[in-house]
């Protein structure tokens, strides 16, 4: 991290970690390429209990430099500009991530309640650099997380399992019909699906969107000739024509199945 953004990175934190409801504040990896990385931008994952000052007062305690202030609308996700970095702060209640992470290793009997939801929440609080914490809870936290049962990770598989099975028939429906903008959809669909079930076979929470190639071809347990198909799979060339990405979706579906 380079120096002036560290500084930054402190000052928000100084700022931020003086409110008495504050557990926790983390840094997301989104911060860690340099600043002139189009990825770039400095994420802050803020824990209370509950509750934080309004968004005014804290669009004032971020400081006078702050442009394009704005809020989502129920007042948890914080976007501005200090300068040229982009920053934008999440604020996250205690009392619901304690409910979710309960779900998730001792109540896997309404798992349904955040299977739509995926396992990324569950990443940034296992991999945030720790920048502030009151007490112990998120190594609590975290340590829960290291130790989900294989039922949590069964049922996620299988809802991925069955969202991918999902889009790769659509995905030969939209070939027959010509849909091209229904077949871009679907592909974009299969393949983030087929992803995430290896995240869950390999017992790994999925990271953004950004981060999915870089870390699903690294991981331990993948089909044969998996990491080619998918390089294959994501080529935009003439030669990959949509019936040949089509059969290629299907031999990486079988594939993963049979995992």
């Amino acid at each position: 991290m380079k120096h002036k953004t560290k500084l930054l990175v402190d000052r928000l934190v100084g700022t931020i970690s003086s409110w008495p409801t504050i557990e926790c504040i983390s840094l997301n990896e989104a911060a860690t390429p340099d600043t002139l990385d189009p990825y770039f931008a400095l994420i802050l994952d803020v824990y209370y209990r509950d509750r934080i000052p309004s968004a005014d007062e804290r669009a004032s305690a971020y400081g006078s430099d702050v442009v394009a202030f704005e809020t989502s609308s129920q007042t948890n996700k914080d976007r501005f500009l200090i300068g040229d970095y982009p920053i934008r702060i999440e604020y996250k209640d205690v009392k619901k991530i304690d409910e979710l992470v309960t779900i998730a290793d001792s109540q896997v009997d309404h798992l349904w309640l955040i299977k739509d939801s995926g396992t990324y929440g569950f990443y940034r609080l296992a991999h945030g650099d720790i920048l502030y914490q009151k007490n112990s809870w998120i190594q609590d936290v975290r340590s829960r997380l290291k130790h989900l049962g294989d039922a949590f990770w069964l049922q996620m598989r299988e809802a991925h399992q069955s969202k991918m099975e999902h889009f790769l028939s659509d995905l030969g429906a939209a070939l027959i019909q010509g849909d091209h903008f229904h077949y871009l959809i679907s592909s974009a669909g299969f393949i983030k699906n087929a992803c995430e079930v290896l995240f869950c076979i390999n017992h790994r929470f999925e990271p953004s969107h950004r981060g999915f190639y870089e870390q699903v071809i690294k991981l331990p347990i993948l089909p044969d000739e998996f990491v080619s198909r998918f390089e294959s799979f994501l080529a935009n060339d003439r030669e990959m024509t949509a019936e040949r990405k089509y059969a290629l979706a299907q031999l990486i579906a079988r594939s993963i199945i049979a995992l």
